[in-house]
């Protein structure tokens, strides 16, 4: 049975004054396909999103939604009101059930007023909001969003960003735009939103220039280049794939059409005689073959040998640091002496201590304790993932100029600004552009361009993939292969830690004691795998101490005075019951699918994965199970 079509796009076009970002785009999507648009910074893949939920104005074409279809857009800049609160915020939708569920939120905070929580409970079961309740809980903890009366003008832009996550999941439309759903998450909350999406029934119409993302979420990718639309009905990896016979084929048509080119050039130089009205064909047929013959197609390859300034024996030197602020200790007694080369990622939640540790390496501030002793010889090159701030009115080229006008490699070349601008995806008819007309992510490449005209020899880069395609990833990947000197990266791009770095230092307390760094051999794949054992066997000693306990509990229940466990249940306990048994009746159903699947499943990852939710689901089961004893009996 084909699959139902929700989304039709017919011959859209879109220019901003002279520059054509796109035309004739023509594409559909079915019930339930997730799918990633790419293309290059500056393409016009927001602009694409936009003009398709009609936030923007599109030249040509048509959009059309089947019937019912509801949809939420994810922007990069989320609008909102200073002065509300993330509750009101996340629960502002219009559907029954979302306002119901807003309703019992504010309920569940007074528990006293017993006549508005038994309205909002009735109000609950009348909208079927409980599904709602249950998915807001998960996704909130997950994104670590706590506490819910904050206004949200007292976010940062990344919590913002968050809350305008949540709000579209939790709504969980038919169809979801996402425009950079990664950005501002920290390592864990990506993984989590990975597995969220990869499992929802929701269509899906994504911008990410996350590449283990486009693999393990999306089925079909959409390639927006040189104005046209490309389709690859598969994941990141059969694109990639796809994307380079294509590449191949073209570069055969684009040869064939050099070679006619030139027949038909020495034709157009001919006599004016020569070209009468009925040539009229030939003429226009000469202007696609010219077309045609100068489509670029090749890639600068990314091969610049750096000779920057050499490092002495002492680089850089940590000794006994800490730092926190307040009664807050964001690590301590960290010892590290650099050696040459040295490749490190550093991986931590939002707010364990990452840039406040770049800045003490870096001696833009003082540790709360210990030293930090640099090395003469040393010069850094940090990018700050705020980006860089430009004066008004300056053009790209004058950006690098600002620099130096040219980079010494090894072997005594050089390579100019405007070399150096091509090599990273800028060309020649952009150099005299003014950066305030550059798309974010260019105007980030362009920062970290002035990184590295400065020729330093310990480069500090601090998350910088946020804003990059595709494209610009690669390049930069295989500028940084090739870089002869100390590297640290602050980063959530899973892909791009695990080609470039060779050990992991973790913030936080998931490896070790709470302000403690742990040093993990292996880049982050191999840090994650570690974690993933270690919770497997933390999860299977509590759950063997849990039915110790339980065993305890059920004895002592039995010697417990009648009048302590009869206790009238409050109305939140009463709340708190009915959902219990609506989760257990989906936590069983859910171990009953997992069994089953364990049973039909072949694939090694597979098996892991479904063995370790069935493991969590069959512990919440017990959890749950003894709760709800607990208050059933005392009701009765």
């Amino acid at each position: 049975m084909a699959a139902t079509n929700i989304l039709s796009v017919e011959n859209l076009s879109k220019r901003f004054g002279e520059r054509l970002l796109f035309e004739g785009i023509t594409f559909g999507l079915s019930q339930g396909q997730k799918t990633a648009l790419v293309a290059r910074n500056g393409s016009g893949k927001s602009t694409l999103l936009h003009c398709i939920c009609e936030l923007e104005p599109y030249d040509e074409g048509r959009v059309s939604m089947g019937g019912e279809v509801r949809w939420c857009i994810l922007q990069q800049e989320p609008p909102y009101q200073k002065s509300e609160s993330i509750l009101d915020n996340l629960y502002s939708g219009d559907l029954d059930a979302v306002q119901a569920l807003h309703a019992y939120t504010i309920a569940l905070r007074n528990p006293d007023d017993a006549t508005a929580a038994q309205l909002a409970y009735d109000n609950m079961d009348r909208s079927q909001a409980w599904d709602f309740e249950a998915r807001g809980k998960e996704i909130l903890g997950k994104l670590n969003l706590h506490d819910l009366t904050r206004t949200m003008g007292s976010l940062s832009g990344g919590e913002r960003r968050r809350v305008a996550l949540a709000k579209v999941l939790i709504e969980e439309p038919d169809l979801l735009f996402l425009d950079e759903p990664t950005n501002h998450l920290d390592l864990d909350m990506i993984q989590w939103l990975e597995k969220y999406l990869a499992r929802s029934k929701m269509t899906l119409l994504m911008i990410t220039h996350d590449r283990y993302f486009l693999e393990n979420v999306c089925n079909t990718i959409l390639e927006l280049d040189a104005e046209s639309l490309y389709r690859y009905k598969g994941n990141y990896s059969y694109y990639l794939e796809k994307r380079e016979e294509r590449q191949e084929i073209a570069l055969v048509n684009r040869e064939r059409a050099r070679g006619s080119f030139k027949r038909e050039l020495a034709w157009m130089r001919s006599t004016p005689s020569a070209r009468t009205g009925k040539s009229k064909a030939r003429i226009d047929r000469f202007y696609e073959i010219k077309k045609q013959a100068r489509i670029r197609l090749e890639e600068d390859p990314m091969s610049i040998k750096l000779n920057p300034h050499r490092l002495g024996g002492k680089i850089v030197e940590l000794h006994k640091v800490s730092q926190g602020f307040g009664d807050r200790t964001l690590f301590s007694s960290l010892t590290h002496h650099f050696k040459r080369f040295e490749r490190i990622g550093i991986v931590g939640a939002n707010g364990s201590g990452k840039s406040s540790l770049l800045e003490l390496i870096t001696q833009q501030a003082d540790p709360k304790t210990g030293k930090v002793v640099v090395g003469e010889t040393v010069v850094f090159g940090h990018y700050h993932q705020s980006g860089a701030q430009f004066p008004e009115g300056m053009r790209v080229i004058e950006a690098i100029y600002e620099i130096a006008e040219f980079m010494q490699l090894q072997g005594g070349h050089k390579i100019t600004a405007s070399q150096l601008l091509e090599r990273f995806l800028f060309p020649r008819s952009t150099h005299h552009q003014f950066i305030s007309l550059l798309s974010g992510g260019e105007k980030k490449r362009l920062h970290l361009l002035q990184v590295l005209m400065a020729n330093p020899n310990f480069l500090i880069l601090d998350e910088p993939t946020n804003d990059l395609d595709i494209y610009s990833l690669q390049v930069l990947e295989e500028f940084l292969l090739d870089f002869p000197g100390c590297l640290i990266i602050v980063s959530h791009d899973r892909y791009f830690m695990d080609r470039l770095v060779e050990h992991i230092w973790v913030l936080g307390s998931e490896l070790g004691e709470p302000g403690a760094i742990q040093d993990f051999p292996g880049n982050y794949s191999q840090y994650r795998i570690e974690i993933a054992e270690r919770q497997v066997q933390q999860r299977t000693s509590k759950s063997a101490s849990a039915i110790s306990t339980a065993t305890d509990s059920e004895a002592n229940v039995k010697t417990a005075p009648k009048n302590d466990y009869t206790k009238r249940l409050s109305f939140k306990e009463k709340f708190e019951l009915e959902q219990l048994e609506k989760d257990l009746e989906m936590l069983e159903k859910r171990k009953e699918e997992l069994t089953s699947s364990l049973y039909s499943t072949v694939e090694h990852e597979e098996l892991t994965r479904l063995g370790d939710e069935l493991k969590v689901v069959t512990e919440k089961l017990e959890t749950s199970e003894f709760r709800w004893l607990e208050l059933s009996e005392r009701e009765t």
